[in-house]
């Protein structure tokens, strides 16, 4: 009978610690901000993300916010920043436009890393690419193997959406880089100081 009931209080003290632990992650990975701010992360250690659940939203950023404005197909795809942070990153952001008649998903878009393969229709498979230093920079994950960037839900025909990909950044004398993912042409941007 004293086993059972020792059992049992294992059973139990099992259940509080695996408790305590989840509710301990889950305040661990809370945004500690509004929901309205920035697309933007605010800081490198952020693993804040979009939601997969997210509906595309129009753009509030002007054509004259463009870094550079490239078009593949029936996508167009605008880099409005692309900042150094100072916990050794680069930020870039922008926008999607879905010109096509069917719906977009983000899927040729995805790394084929086995690590990222969770992350679907992601901008997991993006890179930076410095031509002078001869290195790519791929997306960051956390230690979940979830990227550091915008997870797409479905964009329909004539939908914009925002998007984010944080990186490593280059060395500090290095200030353009080629911005490259899925099929679309590799886009130049010049790297600011955040």
């Amino acid at each position: 009978m004293t086993y059972r009931h020792t059992r049992k209080g294992r059973r139990a003290l099992s259940a509080v610690a695996i408790t305590a632990g989840l509710l301990l992650t889950v305040a661990g990975c809370g945004g500690g901000g509004d929901e309205g701010d920035s697309k933007t992360p605010s800081s490198s250690a952020s693993s804040d993300k979009k939601s997969e659940d997210e509906s595309p939203e129009s753009s509030t950023t002007s054509a004259d916010d463009a870094l550079v404005t490239t078009k593949g197909g029936d996508l167009t795809v605008t880099i409005t920043s692309a900042e150094r942070d100072q916990g050794g990153f680069v930020t870039v952001s922008g926008r999607v436009t879905n010109g096509g008649s069917s719906s977009w998903m983000g899927a040729d878009w995805k790394s084929s890393e086995t690590e990222l393969a969770g992350n679907g229709g992601s901008l997991s498979g993006a890179s930076l690419v410095d031509e002078k230093g001869k290195k790519k920079y791929l997306v960051l994950r956390d230690t979940s193997g979830r990227c550091l960037c915008t997870k797409f839900s479905r964009l329909r025909s004539g939908d914009t959406a925002d998007w984010y990909a944080q990186f490593p950044a280059p060395p500090e004398d290095t200030t353009k880089v080629d911005f490259q993912v899925g099929s679309m042409p590799p886009a130049s941007i010049e790297i600011s100081e955040g």
